[in-house]
């Protein structure tokens, strides 16, 4: 089974192998929030508690079909996440760690939600996080289950790293290098976003 996804435009686009096999999260950290303000798609990326829906999988289960020469990365910090876009439209795609070889992708739902239907591929919220940042009260549906699942998908990236198994990543070429260059955001551009979010 393959989920298909796309930028808001159709630009850039993939596939996502084994769609029910990912975590999935709700994120309200301040990072997240003041990333979906500056590429100005708050509406489409927050929810009403300024919540990021966020899919965990493995970087072998990803494949871009089109557009790498569209595709953007952003960090937020000099040291923070890479958090990868559509400059054609200013679609959030995914979040990855610097640590290349660390196969984790961190899909923001707003690619995933076209064209193929996506509540019907992807499990349910398993974990909400970061919620002392969060607008008002989240729900409390975190479960040792979820919990469970998501030690036992970090253990297996842990796994997959110490075996070689990050060597093909959509992100980033063989030798480590980021398909394309990382920018660093302004810091002021940072700051008004996290206003603009709070």
């Amino acid at each position: 089974m393959k989920h298909r996804f796309q930028c808001l435009c159709g630009k850039v686009a993939g596939e996502v192998d084994e769609p029910r096999r990912a975590m999935r999260a709700v994120c309200y950290c301040r990072d997240c929030q003041a990333y979906a303000h500056l590429l100005k798609r708050p509406e489409r990326v927050l929810d009403a508690l300024g919540g990021t829906d966020i899919v965990a999988t493995h970087a072998r289960y990803v494949r871009f079909t089109r557009g790498l020469d569209s595709l953007a990365c952003l960090s937020l910090s000099p040291k923070g996440l890479l958090r990868w876009y559509a400059r054609c439209c200013n679609t959030p795609i995914a979040n990855t760690p610097r640590a290349w070889k660390l196969p984790y992708i961190g899909f923001v739902h707003t690619c995933l939600r076209q064209p193929d239907p996506f509540e019907r591929d992807f499990p349910k919220v398993q974990m909400r996080i970061n919620t002392g940042s969060a607008h008002g009260t989240p729900p409390k549906d975190n479960s040792p289950l979820g919990y469970a699942r998501f030690m036992a998908m970090v253990m297996r990236l842990g796994a997959s790293r110490l075996a070689g198994g990050a060597k093909v990543h959509p992100f980033f070429g063989a030798q480590g290098s980021p398909v394309v260059p990382i920018q660093l955001a302004d810091r002021a551009a940072v700051d008004a976003a996290r206003h603009a979010a709070a």
